[in-house]
């Protein structure tokens, strides 16, 4: 679709594929950062996104909060992201043996080496990075939080 031929008319002009990934169910000031960051790494940033099942999976019943369509349509209106691509495995490491790029960017404290995606992009000469969230926001914090605030009383 268009994120495979994206990356490989990036590339065909020598331009460097960065790609990331999450499921992205409540969009957050952390996850924009981090896609802004990621995309200054290279010349174009592909969202690799979890379908709703595969989110399900990970996250269990009750998510995701926001359906894929719309997961999608919000990742794609931000200026940074140069396209959206969908996996309905629980890791992205197919889609990203399709895709190739030369740099996987993932939010958070994890080591680069403890990613499951690592070994996939070596098979290309591709590298992982990860970056840090800005502080500490997380979907699974926000969710917590608008589930314990008071509901609104009318007048």
């Amino acid at each position: 679709g268009g994120a495979l031929a994206l990356a490989e008319s990036v590339r065909a002009r020598g331009g460097t594929v960065v790609a990331t990934g999450g499921c992205f169910d409540l969009l957050h000031a952390g996850h924009v950062g981090l896609l802004e960051n990621a995309r200054r790494t290279g010349d174009c940033l592909i969202v690799c996104v979890n379908s709703d099942a595969s989110v399900r999976r990970l996250k269990g019943p009750g998510r995701p909060i926001t359906p894929l369509a719309d997961r999608v349509r919000v990742l794609a209106g931000l200026g940074c992201v140069d396209a959206v691509a969908v996996f309905d495995e629980d890791t992205p490491e197919a889609l990203l043996r399709v895709l190739r790029p030369e740099v996987w960017v993932k939010g958070g404290d994890y080591s680069v080496d403890a990613l499951p995606e690592t070994a996939a992009l070596r098979e290309w000469g591709g590298q992982a990075l990860v970056l840090p969230y800005l502080d500490g926001r997380s979907t699974t914090e926000l969710a917590r939080r608008a589930a314990g605030a008071p509901a609104r009383t009318r007048p």
